[in-house]
């Protein structure tokens, strides 16, 4: 098990999974733990079990499949009824029979919630609070208490919400985490509270919303005032704004404030995690997040990349790979001669003074008329390189291209496209059907190029975004595409602007086959 004397606790796969729309089945949540466990956090949190049946097969499941080498499984759950002995009582049970070593109760310690959701008296809650945890631990298990409410339960009767901890730690349980469960506090407020609390004794946790943005901030206040058991979920997930976001607080505490939570390799491996548990959620992931965000380390304005061309450290607060992030840079119309020259640099070119300021003045040209280049690398690297190699290199040439929608009897409607190509030598004229005209078109260039290029059955369009831009003749609409493809190794953004849509299309999608075919490394 992970250090005892400060805990990482991960509230995933329940507190996390309450987000709307992410709903996860008990393989997705066995997936999860194990990359949990991967970063050595001590504790992973895997649901009720009694009160729902996919928790109940998620422990079952656990005890055989899941081989942790950090972390120990946690079932969560409440406390006993009012006026039922824990012993009797069939949800406490299940706490029992679930396999996991640690238990965390939730227990109102907010005098309003006893009474009225509740509908106990106080007394008779701080005896639920009692004889659950005493009852859990004669068993054998170490107990954990959520003090449900806690922060607005101290400001209604500090008291009574202070007596709820007394009462739990006296009873045997390990750790009385302080939740924010509204979302509402900010850092000096309760940094305060958290300080009081740890007066009690007790030992003490914090769990926080981030209804007010200051989830991770309460964290490290928590910290601050004593708290030495943190609890989050991965990537901020949670209902609501959301939880405090674990991979944060983490690489907060261990980088900035000295903490040693997690192995360094760990640590590295943190980026990679974080991304393929957005996989097993289907959530898209958040370019922005902190530390592990794809954008985290992007640099795209021009005053940015001349500091990082001579220490990336000027406009860094980390080096990114310590969490396993890179840096980037981006190229757009805020650019400078260092951007371009630092982006080639990345993509293996060592640009002369008079290239790069070509290039950037290519650049805000373009994105003047309305392409994009920070996000879409690979129509940059193209432009790139057709400055380096002296003029436009492509694979193929095209003689025309058409393209029909047809609304057929049935009601069906399908467009059919059609190419005509010149590559290695050969005319090529290529028919392809698809349920839009850019999927007719992608069709139709694959299948008049995949005998000459057999790389491109492992390309496939996975991205398609449509912008309309403010005109500049009049009311006529200029419109930007972004296609995202990939392959078995990647995936690369390319870029069209145009008119017309299909015509905006047609250039991100001949980008996008050209970037494909130099990725499988033929030369144009």
């Amino acid at each position: 098990m992970a250090d005892d004397r400060f805990h990482v606790y991960d509230t995933t796969l329940r507190d996390g999974a309450q987000q709307e729309g992410l709903n996860l089945s008990v393989a997705d949540k066995l997936a999860i733990a194990r990359h949990l466990d991967g970063l050595g956090f001590g504790f992973i949190e895997g649901g009720w079990p009694g009160a729902n049946p996919k928790d109940t097969e998620f422990f079952r499941r656990a005890q055989t499949e899941l081989d942790l080498k950090h972390a120990q499984l946690a079932a969560f759950g409440a406390t006993r009824r009012a006026g039922v002995k824990a012993a009797d009582d069939p949800l406490v049970a299940a706490l029992r029979e679930s396999g996991a070593p640690v238990v965390t109760l939730v227990a109102k310690s907010h005098d309003r919630h006893v009474e009225l959701a509740l509908r106990t008296t106080l007394e008779e809650n701080l005896a639920m609070v009692r004889d659950t945890v005493s009852h859990l631990v004669t068993e054998g298990q170490r107990v954990f208490l959520d003090a449900e409410h806690f922060f607005d339960g101290y400001r209604s009767n500090p008291a009574y919400a202070l007596e709820v901890l007394r009462t739990a730690a006296e009873a045997g349980a390990s750790v009385i985490a302080l939740c924010d469960t509204n979302g509402g506090m900010l850092p000096d407020e309760l940094a305060d509270v958290v300080h009081d609390a740890v007066g009690t004794g007790a030992r003490v946790g914090i769990h926080c919303h981030d209804d007010t943005g200051c989830a991770v901030a309460n964290t490290l206040a928590a910290v601050r005032a004593g708290a030495t058991h943190v609890q989050g979920c991965a990537n901020g997930y949670g209902e609501r704004s959301g939880n405090a976001n674990l991979f944060t607080v983490v690489a907060n505490l261990q980088l900035k404030r000295g903490f040693d939570l997690v192995p360094p390799q760990s640590l590295r491996d943190m980026t990679r995690i974080a991304h393929a548990i957005t996989e097993v959620t289907n959530v898209t992931p958040n370019s922005h997040q902190p530390y592990v965000g794809m954008s985290a380390f992007a640099h795209k304005a021009g005053l940015h990349a001349s500091a990082i061309k001579v220490d990336p450290n000027l406009y860094q607060h980390i080096d990114p790979a310590q969490v396993g992030n890179d840096m980037r840079m981006l190229v757009s119309d805020m650019a400078g001669r260092a951007s371009v020259e630092l982006k080639g640099r990345e993509l293996g070119y060592e640009l002369s003074g008079d290239q790069s300021r070509w290039l950037v003045e290519r650049v805000k040209e373009l994105e003047a008329k309305g392409h994009t280049f920070d996000a879409a690398d690979a129509s940059f690297e193209l432009l790139l390189r057709d400055m380096v190699e002296g003029g436009q290199r492509r694979h193929f040439t095209v003689e025309s291209w058409r393209v029909i929608v047809e609304r057929r009897p049935g009601g069906d409607v399908v467009s059919e496209a059609t190419v005509k190509l010149h590559a290695k030598g050969e005319r090529i004229v290529a028919t392809g059907e698809g349920n839009g005209p850019v999927n007719a078109l992608d069709r139709a260039v694959r299948l008049g190029l995949e005998k000459l290029y057999p790389e491109l059955a492992e390309v496939e369009l996975i991205d398609f975004k449509v912008r309309i831009l403010e005109g500049t003749h009049g009311t006529d609409a200029v419109t930007r595409v972004l296609i995202t493809s990939s392959d078995a190794t990647g995936e690369w953004a390319t870029v069209g602007v145009a008119e017309n849509v299909i015509e905006a299309s047609w250039q991100a999608l001949e980008q996008a086959v050209t970037y494909g075919l130099l990725r499988a490394g033929h030369s144009a």
